[in-house]
């Protein structure tokens, strides 16, 4: 497919809260290394510096980051408010709090509900910025988030934080913090290629209740942190032949046509394919093709 024209409002608009985005977004997670936030070499400066100016040339208006996402010589919040800021009016950054490294790196335990409060400040001291338009609550396997995402709707009526979300969770969790406080969001892994009866749960019920629906490692599938899937369905490969488009741009169209309140957050370290992935946002698939990856996701 032609992908230089395409620009991010391709694929439509949602709001989260009071702010629109285009539905195409970009992931800042591979801008620190070669492999991942925390795996592999560091990425070049001045490459990953590119890459978020081209998402934002293309109409990329939601980034979604973390403090926790840095390697040995990147930090994704450090990238985005020296290839940004200032920022425009119609840029939404969203992050997330929960996870928790150490200076080393190394993964420490969870965060309390009280040390919330920190880790929203050193979002808004990286990022530059004195309120934060979206902070997703990262659920580390606790049972229930509530004192951890009551922490965040204080912070929120302090004016800290705009919109909350939430991420990592399954539906019980949603209806729990509903019942605190605003959800503007659900980020969950949810790919073409990975069963996930819950995922799909919970793709219906924000899609009822107005909230977006954010897939991470769309792209990647089972890969996760390593990157894009290089293995894919049949079916993938076939629409994506009669698209003239790559399996990567499929699974993305994919993600995007399963409702409107869906957003796409990939992630890449490589101008080049912030371009491609942008333009999936253009992609129309026709619903035998739909029924065709459905069938796929099922299995």
């Amino acid at each position: 497919m032609t992908s230089e024209t395409i620009t991010a409002d391709a694929a439509g608009t949602w709001k989260l809260g009071d702010l629109t985005v285009n539905r195409l977004g970009f992931g800042a997670m591979r801008l620190t290394g070669s492999a991942a936030f925390h795996l592999g070499t560091p990425s070049d400066r001045e490459r990953s510096l590119g890459v978020l100016r081209k998402a934002v040339e293309l109409g990329v208006n939601h980034i979604d980051t973390a403090a926790f996402y840095f390697s040995a010589l990147r930090s994704a919040n450090e990238l985005i408010n020296s290839a940004l800021a200032p920022y425009g009016d119609d840029l939404v950054i969203a992050t997330k709090v929960g996870p928790h490294r150490d200076y080393s790196g190394e993964w420490a335990t969870s965060a309390r509900p009280d040390q919330l409060r920190g880790h929203v400040e050193e979002n808004l001291r990286q990022l530059g910025r004195d309120h934060l338009d979206v902070v997703n609550l990262r659920r580390m396997r606790q049972d229930s988030i509530a004192e951890h995402f009551g922490a965040l709707a204080e912070l929120r009526a302090a004016g800290l934080i705009r919109h909350l979300g939430i991420s990592g969770v399954e539906p019980r969790h949603l209806a729990e913090a509903r019942a605190i406080a605003p959800v503007v969001c659900v980020q969950n892994r949810y790919a073409l290629d990975r069963p996930d009866p819950e995922g799909d749960e919970l793709l219906r019920l924000c899609g009822e209740s107005g909230i977006a629906f954010v897939p991470f490692f769309a792209v990647a599938g089972g890969g996760e942190e390593r990157g894009a899937a290089d293995s894919h369905d049949e079916a993938v490969l076939d629409v994506a032949r009669a698209h003239g488009a790559s399996p990567a741009q499929i699974r993305l169209a994919w993600s995007l046509h399963q409702g409107a309140h869906v957003l796409a957050i990939p992630g890449t370290g490589n101008p080049d394919h912030v371009v491609d992935n942008v333009a999936a946002g253009g992609l129309r698939l026709t619903e035998d093709e739909l029924t065709r990856l459905g069938a796929a996701h099922q299995r």
